[in-house]
């Protein structure tokens, strides 16, 4: 019997995984799988990376955990770095412990600092596992249905609009933006619309805040989700692949957002607040997400995966859809098929996320993985579904 408890909704398919390297997990009988998950999404640099791993231990032998009226200049570089990376002159940042942290954190700055009763977000959007951004309670938030707009053929987009009258920007304190998860569904809002949505929040004296958990460090082709939005943000959380495996998470922020917040005299403390250890980790993740050109890389070898897709989906009729943005893609399968494509790929070596319930393959491989993996997965996806399709007909 396990003495673990198990509580993340997710049935447990293996229980001997003992290395990672690379893009690659093994197992206990030294079979490999291609990762093409990254772990929870936050492998950006892939498992074991030599890089992360020396950071971890120099930073060991410092000093990993010091007290809130000491700091070292570590935690100065990695926020420096962090500022840099989002382009914001003058900018601040606090370095904390997960994504959820993170999110929660900045939309209650948020209302801290606009006094007002409602965020506004997407539906469909995650944003955190508990707090007021993770219920999303509706005296707290308006959740947009934004579905009717994806097909929306209008040359501009304003808060008249028959679908966006019912929203009450003059009660909305911000604009919480999660730039093309959509809570695993990989699903990318119009642009027009989310611009209108930054332009009449801040008309109101409302700020941006973005969610870059997910979206960010190259994971969409660009640093960050944001950029194919065209936004300026107030705030933007960050996680997952900031640690590579590691759990530190952080929250940027303009100047005037900083200044804000000191001025009515905000506190926030947790005990793993701006960690050297973490710091060292996120610093790192930075300049090798920098030197090694891997935005760049997500972004051309996230085009040729998509284009791998779309010929699988064109030669299948029971691929519904495919869509992408550089290494964050998705496949939907007629209904029924999620859970057996799946546990067919895993037969030959490869870790897919899946969706039952939405018919959805996922893809959030680290930004390492090699064209010739593209090129060998979407051969065997294509056997897979070559196979089941027979097997349909057959029947």
């Amino acid at each position: 019997m396990s003495s673990v408890l198990r509580c993340s909704g997710y049935n447990l398919v293996k229980t001997d995984m003992v290395r990672g390297e690379g893009c690659y997990l093994f197992d206990s009988a030294g079979r490999r799988y291609l990762d093409l998950e990254a772990g929870v999404w936050c492998m950006a640099l892939g498992h074991s990376h030599p890089r992360i791993n020396r950071a971890i231990y120099a930073q060991g032998q410092r000093v990993s955990h010091i007290g809130f009226r000491y700091t070292a200049q570590v935690v100065e570089t990695a926020a420096e770095a962090l500022i840099d990376s989002l382009k914001i002159p003058g900018g601040k940042s606090l370095f904390l412990s997960s994504g959820s942290e993170a999110v929660e954190f900045s939309v209650q700055a948020a209302r801290r600092i606009t006094s007002r009763p409602l965020l506004l977000t997407l539906s469909n959007t995650h944003l955190a596992a508990y707090g007021s951004a993770g219920q999303k309670d509706g005296e707290e938030w308006f959740c947009f249905d934004w579905h009717a707009c994806a097909g929306c053929t209008r040359a501009d987009c304003h808060p008249g609009c028959i679908l966006l009258a019912p929203i009450p920007f003059d009660r909305v304190g911000a604009f919480v933006f999660e730039p093309g998860s959509s809570s695993g569904l990989v699903r990318f809002p119009p642009r027009m619309l989310i611009e209108t949505f930054a332009r009449t929040v801040r008309g109101q004296g409302g700020l941006v805040v973005v969610d870059e958990v997910t979206t960010g460090l190259g994971r969409t082709g660009a640093w960050y989700g944001f950029e194919h939005y065209g936004l300026e943000p107030d705030l933007v959380a960050l996680g997952k692949g900031l640690g590579n495996g590691y759990p530190v998470s952080a929250v940027a922020m303009t100047g005037g957002v900083a200044q804000s917040l000191t001025g009515e005299g905000f506190r926030y403390a947790q005990s793993h607040q701006n960690d050297p250890l973490g710091c060292a980790v996120a610093k790192e993740v930075i300049a090798a997400i920098q030197e090694e050109g891997l935005v760049e890389r997500s972004r051309r070898v996230g085009a040729r995966f998509l284009r791998g897709l779309e010929a699988v989906g064109e030669g299948c009729g029971l691929v519904r859809d495919v869509r992408g943005r550089g290494l964050m893609l998705a496949v939907e399968l007629a209904p029924g098929l999620a859970c057996e494509v799946y546990r067919a790929l895993l037969d030959r070596g490869f870790l897919a996320g899946y969706k039952p319930e939405t018919n959805l393959l996922r893809f959030y491989p680290p930004l390492t993985l090699e064209e010739n993996d593209v090129d060998r997965f979407v051969e065997n996806l294509a056997q897979v579904m070559g196979i089941i399709e027979t097997e349909k007909r057959d029947r």
